[in-house]
């Protein structure tokens, strides 16, 4: 039971919860990116299921089907990236090609974006229509990797295959994943939650659950008032803060923490069969693990890093530029700490800085490729990261006001790009004039 999961006191936890029957109805997995949330929930929904001894080698009906990310009895929904893992999985594949755990890797890795499509939640959706051709050639190109993975010396077709399922997942990703949990999706989910299991136990599974309006949060929270007694509910989050306290009250938590660099190079060596991820993953504030995932994507995070820096650094220049202008003789703190610890790293790239919204979004669009494949979430979410990393290094209680204001029009951002379809152009425009006038305002 949850030996698949690697260094994280979390799931042993949870482990101790089942055995000993105190496991909660609705819980909250809360903790950095890949620190093992989601797939503690995907083993979490297994155990629960499990028909045997509930170990990961279990070969019931319940946990062969639970593998594969094809229980009935299991629904998951909730945004997240999903073009990293997949391309490391195919990645692995290649490697070993012949082994029967990563094949396993690798179809899960496009189970798990395929589920956010289950007809369950696509029910009466606009979009369904346009994406049943995709999901169809999904679970076709599934179906014959299936059967070239039981033929012996295929390894050709194997390849051929999944280096297609692999385009096909990522255009799916692209046209139908949002970044915000719709609330039609939480509704269709209560409902299935209300209906008897197939098995033992039914799971729900929402990752990145502060992703939601207040009208989402809302119909979550009857949901977590009156749960069904045949249905665990688990939440996924990155910040405990980031859900609705009347939810959070509702809500067991398990903190997951980031493991040392030592545990995530052998999660990277053990996982995905990569004895030189470390090599590849480099230096990185995010991590070891996020940092290889990120660098199968064709705007990694050591491309998109040098980028942010620039536009944080020239945020940050115009901002002390402006104040200067109105004789401001004191500037406040967080301002020069973000051009003295970004500007250097964007200097180094070439990226010249400028105080002008235009010079800096021509340079974002011209380096990241108009910002295709969906790296415009990843490159908020890294400016995001960057901005707490230098609050953090500061002792005024302001920059916590800071912090608040960054994520606030980041956030809103995200939400411009991913819901309203914005282009990036417009996006980063106002994106940058929004932190400038507030830094210059004093976050009035």
């Amino acid at each position: 039971m949850f030996e698949n999961i690697i260094d994280q006191a979390a799931a042993f936890q949870l482990r101790d919860d089942i055995i000993s029957q105190r496991i909660a109805p609705s819980m909250l997995f809360f903790g950095p990116p890949a620190s093992g949330k989601g797939s503690t929930a995907l083993e979490l929904a297994r155990t629960l299921s499990c028909e045997g001894d509930a170990s990961w080698k279990c070969s019931c009906p319940a946990c062969e089907r639970h593998r594969y990310l094809l229980h009935g009895d299991l629904l998951i929904l909730g945004p997240r990236q999903f073009s990293a893992e997949i391309s490391a999985s195919y990645s692995a594949l290649l490697r070993e090609p012949e082994t029967a755990p990563v094949k396993i890797l690798f179809v899960r890795s496009i189970r798990k974006l395929m589920a956010r499509f289950s007809p369950v939640l696509m029910e009466g959706d606009p979009n369904a229509g346009k994406l049943s051709s995709l999901l169809q050639s999904l679970e076709q190109g599934l179906s014959e990797f299936d059967a070239m993975s039981a033929a012996a010396d295929n390894r050709s077709g194997l390849e051929k295959i999944s280096g297609i399922l692999s385009k096909d997942a990522q255009r799916l990703e692209i046209e139908g994943v949002s970044d915000i949990i719709p609330i039609a999706q939480i509704r269709r989910a209560a409902y299935w939650c209300r209906l008897a299991p197939n098995g033992k136990r039914k799971t729900l599974i929402i990752e990145n659950a502060g992703r939601m309006k207040d009208e989402t949060r809302n119909s979550l929270l009857k949901l977590l008032e009156e749960p069904p007694a045949t249905v665990s509910i688990v939440l996924a989050a990155q910040r405990r803060e980031s859900i609705m306290p009347t939810i959070l009250s509702r809500l067991r938590p398990y903190r997951f923490l980031r493991r040392d660099a030592d545990k995530e190079a052998e999660v990277i060596r053990r996982v995905f069969r990569d004895s030189a991820g470390e090599q590849r993953a480099g230096n990185s504030e995010k991590g070891l693990i996020s940092a290889y995932l990120d660098s199968f994507l064709p705007n990694s995070e050591e491309k998109l890093y040098p980028l942010a820096a620039f536009f944080l650094a020239s945020l940050a220049r115009a901002a002390a530029v402006s104040l200067k202008k109105r004789n401001i003789a004191v500037i406040p703190a967080p301002i020069p700490a973000l051009g003295e610890r970004y500007a250097p790293i964007a200097d180094a790239a070439g990226f010249a800085r400028s105080v002008k919204i235009q010079d800096v979004v021509k340079t974002l669009l011209a380096e990241s490729g108009n910002f295709e494949e969906s790296s415009l979430s990843r490159f908020l979410s890294l400016c995001s990261e960057m901005v707490c990393v230098v609050m953090r290094g500061l002792s005024n209680p302001q920059n916590i006001s800071y912090y608040d204001v960054f994520r606030k029009y980041i956030g809103e951002a995200a939400t411009a790009s991913d819901v309203l379809n914005q282009s990036p152009a417009l996006t980063m425009e106002a994106l940058f004039y929004k932190l400038k006038t507030a830094m210059i305002e004093g976050l009035s």
